[in-house]
């Protein structure tokens, strides 16, 4: 058989491996599982890639990201390899064209994003497949406790066990040394097969400088204006601030353009090819920027605002200087961004009386093995849980025992004939022609389109609701009717009743406050950091588990030129507000006092910090909303309280 250094010159083109790739590699073809932490740019995707073409079965890899999944699999077919993807951008043929070659074995690697496994069908087709090997990329999002935290990962490795891979590769660039114990321990993987490079790179000079926030624009500027040609990007924390720096910087003669995620996809992807293609742009950022760029020759990545955590702050200028060559790595650090990156960590956390009325509506007066299929959209809003966190109490109670999800599926569907019926009905004979005209009944009429639920129209036909959706997409891809769906719900079967509902709300809300800790402790971090006399470079290398005894001699404190940042967050708490301001607070809580019926649900509206039931009742536009978002959480919650207790 070749060696490794052929199979990987042959196929990819590349005469030597990087660090730590051979030694991933040559784990998993030995039968164990194995995890690879990697930096930014280290060459993770090569230790799956190059592994799937020497094993038999396919290689299914989850990541995070269409657009990534998309890059590789171009890059692969390329060079002969048989590799796709499963996703929502695909046509119903290209859907069974994809599963067809996962059936028969032709398929090398088969990407999917993690909500894939929501799909039953998915589910019941990798119950016949071979899987040699089941990778994930950004593997720290399993842990509860790593930085990025995706509700669909926490159960990724029960997939894998439960489909029998023969082996598992953990994949991430940013896993701290609890969260990469964290990751071996679920996906089973001995500690002798996870495999940690280096993560300092001399090429990246680290400058963290304290800045007022009354000239941070201006040092921006200078900054930019004063380093050599290259392309750049500067990192914000909210959109309008992308929309405000990008305007400024363009104004000033710059090359520059904003990028997040409120901007439509077109003009997203235009702007990243713009970027790609650019020897010097400067993009302005939310963190929806970056993932899956790969540009050797960015020169600078600036933090115009604060990272959250010290993981975000590595991925994120770890993709500077990926050519070798010197690059900076420049934080403008002000302590008045605290404030906006706080009130993102307390706006996550749900009240308790929400998670009891959602624990309440799904299991009183219902017995274990009862169905039931909900709108996600809706339970939102009904008690007041934002999305992402309304999907992580779900996954609790899943991981738990106490539901199992099904496929999630649309209530609503609407056609357009695209020829007459009596022209649509003329293609059919016999019960098919009777079943096609019975369905178009079910319909409700409108001036050009037609609604119809499919779950009724299967009752009242006495077929399976399957039937009804492969008819009308059969139809759509015949070019017959124009098919729009809407009103995505999700089903669950009660599995296990709670013996308390009170204990279980209580534990579930006390996760979320331990999240909650873990966040502000990860802020205090990158404080702590910034204030750092020794060397910056050498302590976040020790953060992710690297120890280096030699300062590096380039970043702040080796150049003696950090300013000092205060290690506690009193300076800020300055409640400047007048007791006018609260006299109005007591005004708007006694009109809305069922929106704003407890002291975070008001504390949250002060601070800027939406949540469903403000945006549904448009309290959002208020004069008040926002009114003290210049200030702590904790010092306005503190406030609010009072002000109840005196009333």
């Amino acid at each position: 058989m070749e060696n490794l250094q052929q199979h990987l010159l042959k196929n990819f083109g590349y005469s030597e491996f990087l660090p730590g790739q051979q030694q991933t590699i040559e784990h998993l073809l030995n039968g164990d599982s194995a995890a690879a932490v990697f930096p930014t740019g280290g060459g993770k995707s090569l230790c799956y890639q190059l592994t799937a073409l020497l094993l038999p079965g396919v290689t299914l890899v989850v990541s995070p990201l269409i657009a990534l999944m998309k890059d590789q699999i171009d890059a692969l077919v390329k060079r002969g390899i048989n590799a796709s993807r499963l996703d929502s951008s695909l046509s119903a043929d290209e859907y069974k064209d994809v599963i067809s070659q996962l059936r028969n074995g032709s398929l090398s690697l088969l990407y999917v994003a993690p909500e894939r496994f929501n799909n039953e069908r998915f589910r019941e087709c990798l119950q016949h497949i071979n899987i040699s090997l089941f990778a994930v990329d950004e593997a720290h999002c399993i842990s509860e406790w790593g930085h990025n935290f995706r509700p669909d990962y926490l159960k990724l490795a029960g997939f894998a066990h439960k489909f029998k891979a023969d082996r598992i590769l953990a994949l991430t660039a940013t896993a701290t040394p609890p969260v990469l114990e964290d990751i071996c321990r679920q996906f089973k993987i001995s500690t002798e097969c996870a495999v940690r490079t280096g993560f300092y790179r001399a090429n990246l000079t680290l400058d963290l400088k304290v800045v007022a926030v009354e000239t941070r624009d201006e040092q921006l500027l200078r900054h930019i204006q004063n380093q050599p040609p290259g392309a750049s990007i500067v990192y914000v924390t909210q959109q309008k601030t992308a929309e405000q720096v990008a305007r400024q910087l363009a104004d000033a003669g710059l090359p520059a353009r904003p990028y997040h995620a409120g901007l439509k996809t077109e003009l997203r992807n235009e702007v990243q090819e713009w970027f790609m293609t650019t020897d010097f742009a400067i993009v302005v950022a939310t963190i929806a920027f970056g993932m899956g760029v790969d540009k050797p020759n960015i020169r600078a990545v600036y933090h115009y605002n604060l990272p959250k955590s010290l993981e975000n702050y590595s991925q994120e200028i770890g993709r500077a200087g990926r050519d070798g060559k010197p690059s900076i790595c420049r934080m403008l650090a002000c302590t008045d961004d605290l404030n906006v990156l706080e009130n993102f960590i307390y706006g996550d956390t749900p009240d308790a009386s929400s998670i009891i009325a959602l624990i309440e509506g799904f299991f009183t007066h219902r017995s274990v093995g009862e169905e039931q299929d909900v709108s996600l959209y809706s339970m939102s809003f009904e008690y007041d849980i934002k999305s992402l966190v309304l999907r992580t109490l779900l996954t609790y109670l899943e991981l738990d025992g106490y539901l199992q999800g099904g496929t999630p599926f649309y209530a609503d569907y609407s056609f357009k004939p695209l020829q007459s019926s009596r022209q649509i009905l003329g293609r059919f004979n016999g019960e098919r022609k009777v079943f096609v005209g019975n369905l178009f009944r079910q319909a409700v009429a409108g001036k050009i389109w037609f609604k119809l639920d499919p779950a009724e129209a299967a009752t009242n036909l006495g077929t399976s609701r399957e039937r009804i959706i492969s008819a009308l997409d059969w139809l759509a891809e015949q070019q017959l009717l124009e098919v729009k769906v809407a009103g995505v719900r999700q089903s669950y079967r009660i599995t296990r009743q709670p013996e308390s509902t009170e204990l279980l709300a209580a534990d579930l809300h006390q996760r979320f406050q331990k999240r909650e800790q873990a966040e502000i402790n990860r802020l205090q971090q990158v404080l702590d950091l910034i204030a750092l006399n020794d060397c910056q470079t050498n302590a976040l290398s020790t953060h992710f588990g690297e120890q280096r005894n030699k300062p590096c001699g380039h970043c702040s404190s080796c150049n003696k030129n950090n300013d000092k940042i205060a290690e506690n967050w009193t300076v800020r708490q300055s409640n400047n507000l007048e007791s006018s301001f609260w006299k109005q607070v007591t005004q708007l809580e006694s009109e809305h006092s069922v929106i704003l019926s407890n002291p975070h649900s008001l504390t949250r509206f002060l601070c800027g910090i939406t949540f469903p039931k403000l945006i549904r009742n448009k309290l959002t536009r208020h004069p008040l909303f926002g009114s003290a978002e210049k200030l702590p959480y904790a010092e306005v919650l503190q406030k609010v309280t009072s002000l109840e207790l005196a009333q």
